[in-house]
């Protein structure tokens, strides 16, 4: 009953947006040329500079990214139910262990409380810096589409490469490539 009502259901609208008339072969003709336009995907800009935006600490407190310009950065925006997130928090703990004192690590996530993100970033033996993007407004000014999303960032403030998923080996290898530790 479902599967038949959401069909109807998606035919009708189909169906509304049309003339009506079928065309040749049981296909319905939209009204107006050019209503359909692909959808448009956006990803941070190599080369663009890292958005000064306000981000909560676990304590609450408002913070920027702008705290550590002078430094290479590593931001990875992530939350505790994507998987792929999970599988990638632990071997950026590891990382971070070992270039932490010449790399400032930040993970920025936008869904969990700060309870939530500071447990399951503990279980998983995370001690870099996390913060929160309640607003969203991080995620939007970057833009953030897909997660988990790492960004590189100089030491001026500017995206320098960005990634998806990454597992330990490729994190040591993109810092050594862009920065060299």
């Amino acid at each position: 009953m479902g599967f038949v009502f959401a069909t109807a259901a998606a035919v009708g609208v189909f169906a509304w947006a049309g003339s009506g008339e079928p065309a040749v072969d049981g296909e319905f003709v939209l009204d107006e040329p050019g209503e359909f336009q692909e959808p448009v995907v956006t990803t941070p800009a190599t080369g663009d500079v890292l958005p000064g935006v306000e981000l909560l600490d676990a304590s609450g407190a408002v913070r920027t990214l702008d705290e550590f310009r002078g430094k290479p950065m590593v931001v990875n925006v992530w939350y505790s139910s994507c998987a792929p997130c999970a599988r990638e928090v632990r071997d950026f703990a590891e990382v971070h262990s070992e270039v932490g004192d010449r790399i400032e690590f930040v993970g920025v996530n936008p869904l969990d409380t700060a309870e939530r993100m500071v447990q399951f970033a503990a279980d998983r033996d995370v001690e870099y810096t996390l913060w929160r993007d309640e607003g969203l407004a991080f995620v939007k000014a970057v833009p953030v589409t897909i997660y988990p999303t790492t960004l590189f960032v100089d030491a001026d403030g500017v995206i320098v490469e960005q990634t998806t998923t990454l597992n330990d080996d490729e994190l040591r290898e993109i810092i050594t490539r862009l920065f060299g530790a």
